[in-house]
């Protein structure tokens, strides 16, 4: 069987990518290597724990010794990197966390896979890294869009993390031939999202009655991406992804903070203007929007979910899952 190591599969967006890919590959062992921080929860991978094919392994993508231990194990044919710290708020308040684990980590797994795997064994491994479409850092107009090829200009500690993460994964594939991939993905919203970020904010506000708060005057535009569709996104690219390329990860669905507040407001029927604006984040950017068609058009990858399904879908959970917001 082929084997999946997943870093970070225990946050949102991996927990949710392991059980679609269990889903869909039930013939690959699949490694979930996680430290466990605040925002990681073995309980988003309940529904895939006793399965014989599912392994889990504590460890920090920053020792190399434990992850060495783990490549040597399990003998992953493919990586996929989610373990990031990922709150833009929480590298403004304390960004050394963001460069420790986001850069030396990301480091730290290209050198022990480098060591691990042999140049003669690359035409059939692959390590993916998930990136952010922050690292372009902000559009400050209503038009255009981040290409492949844009700029980095990332303006928070996170996405400057982000971005020399992504260097280096880059500078591993010209250096070594290391077959690496990177995908940059627009917001992610879905079930199992750690309440810090802003849909799961909005959410429990709004079930408690309590005011949604709204960074400036609530006019910064995001794309948004349900967590599923960007699941089937990065396996496209694990599969059919060339070495050495980039992917955006795009829905093509831009709504404002306002926006995204009062959509669920409406959904949960509650007043349209219970929100509160708040003092404005530290290099708040205008705008993320990307150019999605070299995925289309490579990879084959399109969206599934609308996002006024998707959001709806996703709202209802969380109602119905309530205790999330709280834990």
């Amino acid at each position: 069987m082929k084997v999946l190591l997943v870093t970070g599969g225990a946050g949102f967006i991996g927990s949710n990518f392991i059980k679609y890919f269990m889903n869909s590959y039930r013939d690959f062992v699949v490694v979930n290597y996680d430290k466990l921080t605040y925002a990681g929860n073995l309980e988003n991978l309940k529904d895939v724990a006793e399965l014989p094919n599912y392994h889990f392994v504590k460890g920090d993508i920053c020792d190399s010794i434990q992850f060495n231990k783990a490549l040597r194990e399990y003998d992953p044919d493919y990586i996929v990197n989610f373990a990031a710290e990922s709150h833009v708020d929480r590298s403004i308040s304390d960004p050394l966390i963001f460069g420790q684990t986001n850069l030396i980590g990301t480091l730290n797994i290209l050198e022990c896979t480098h060591n691990f795997w042999s140049r003669d064994e690359y035409a059939q491994k692959r390590l993916l890294q998930i990136s952010t479409d922050e690292v372009y850092g902000s559009l400050e107009n209503a038009d255009g869009f981040f290409t492949e090829a844009s700029d980095l200009l990332p303006n928070s500690p996170y996405s400057a993390s982000k971005a020399g993460a992504d260097l280096l994964v880059r500078s591993f594939y010209k250096t070594y031939g290391l077959p690496v991939i990177i995908t940059r993905c627009c917001n992610n919203y879905g079930p199992n999202q750690y309440r810090e970020k802003f849909i799961p904010t909005c959410i429990s506000k709004a079930l408690k009655n309590e005011p949604i708060p709204i960074y400036g005057n609530g006019s910064n535009i995001r794309e948004w991406i349900h967590v599923t569709d960007h699941s089937e996104a990065i396996v496209k690219a694990l599969f059919s992804g060339k070495p050495g390329e980039i992917y955006n990860i795009g829905s093509g669905e831009e709504v404002n903070n306002i926006e995204m507040a009062r959509m669920i407001l409406t959904i949960l029927g509650k007043p349209q203007d219970s929100f509160i604006y708040v003092s404005d984040r530290l290099g708040h950017d205008n705008r993320y929007a990307l150019d999605s068609t070299r995925a289309k058009n490579e990879l084959g990858f399109s969206c599934s979910y609308k996002l006024k399904e998707g959001l709806l879908e996703t709202v209802l959970w969380y109602k119905k899952n309530q205790f999330w917001l709280e834990t």
